[in-house]
């Protein structure tokens, strides 16, 4: 169930965990559609979506909590202690999920339809991972967040959080990241994108 709330933070995170349950879904669409025998799309598109993943997420949104999050709950309260240890674990492992996954992506582009199944399959596996991870921080830490931080703890983490906007929320947004989720859209074939069919 979607929190809601007043604070910038919270809200940042939870549309970051919308932008990226979308690209998610978007690559495991696209790897149903080449299981299934569609035409192999551009595999440009799932490089991109494996760029934001990485880009993004790993380099802006986990430290982020990392830094400011989760040291402030840990300031007010011992009751999330077990859920950032797994999360800050998570965050580590991430990274490393990421580039196995695009090792097997140039295994398939290299290899073709033998090197297919271990990429889609690798492909869910992160998608399960992502979701339970985005559902623990969601459901058990904003949650308690929301519980137990001051107003003053709230003031400083919504600015920390709106210092650097989700890219693809507009005035600060970084181009790059703009660029790179458009090539996504303009890419990814339907319903992801309004690129070709499969």
């Amino acid at each position: 169930m979607r929190l809601r709330s007043s604070h910038a933070a919270v809200n940042i995170i939870q549309h970051d965990h919308d932008v990226l349950s979308a690209v998610l879904q978007g690559m495991l669409q696209i790897i149903r559609a080449i299981s299934d025998g569609g035409k192999k799309p551009d595999l440009k598109v799932l490089r991109a979506m494996l760029l934001y993943i990485h880009d993004y997420p790993e380099r802006v949104h986990h430290p982020k909590e990392d830094r400011f999050l989760f040291p402030m709950i840990r300031k007010r309260t011992g009751e999330a202690d077990e859920a950032i240890i797994e999360l800050e674990a998570q965050h580590a492992l991430g990274d490393r999920l990421v580039l196995d996954l695009e090792h097997a992506l140039n295994r398939y582009e290299l290899e073709g339809a033998a090197a297919f199944e271990p990429f889609a399959l690798m492909a869910g596996q992160y998608a399960d991972f992502y979701k339970a991870h985005m559902r623990l921080e969601e459901q058990k830490i904003l949650a308690i967040a929301l519980e137990v931080l001051s107003e003053d703890d709230w003031r400083e983490l919504d600015a920390a959080f709106s210092e650097e906007k989700n890219p693809l929320e507009g005035s600060r947004a970084d181009t790059t990241m703009q660029q790179l989720f458009s090539m996504i859209v303009n890419l990814a074939p339907p319903p992801v994108g309004v690129g070709p069919e499969m």
